[in-house]
């Protein structure tokens, strides 16, 4: 079996028109943007937040500095973390980009919760189940696109892929 196979048919069925016309709109209309995600989904917020500031000059934050992390999670926890950074960082003009391939992070959840109570611009990128948590509850999503696989590294790659066409 070809690894990629599982790839090349995502890809062909990704569906990523809409919601890709959404990201666009609203990555243009915002200076500041701030990229969450756990693991390889923070791996994807850091390479392209370098992108965004070189190519666009846009001013973007990321969560992967480690002092910055235990600090977060020994004071907050791990599951308030993220949304303290969001407190420390988010201005008037910022998007707030979350990503989480199965859509069930407590931590990321409770970063679109804040974003929601907060009136803060902000999109989702997801994978597995199409009625993920933070699929579902993401009600004022500026843009909300979700992948239909069960594959960790093919949900990632094609947020990558989604992320990296405003570049």
């Amino acid at each position: 079996m070809n690894p990629f196979d599982e790839y090349i048919s995502t890809l062909q069925s990704a569906h990523m028109e809409v919601e890709f016309f959404k990201f666009q709109k609203a990555f243009h209309t915002h200076p500041r943007i701030i990229i969450l995600g756990n693991g390889g989904s923070n791996s994807v917020a850091s390479h392209i937040s370098q992108d965004y500031m070189k190519f666009h000059g846009k001013k973007v934050s990321i969560l992967s500095d480690p002092s910055m992390i235990t600090m977060l999670t020994n004071d907050f926890g791990y599951d308030k973390a993220y949304e303290k950074f969001l407190e420390y960082y988010v201005e008037k003009d910022t998007l707030v980009i979350i990503i989480s391939s199965g859509g069930e992070s407590k931590n990321m959840l409770n970063c679109v919760d804040w974003c929601e109570y907060n009136k803060t611009n902000y999109g989702v990128l997801t994978g597995f189940k199409d009625t993920n948590t933070i699929r579902m509850e993401s009600t004022h999503a500026l843009f909300n696109y979700h992948i239909a696989s069960d594959s960790y590294g093919v949900v990632e790659c094609v947020h990558q892929i989604f992320l990296h066409g405003a570049v």
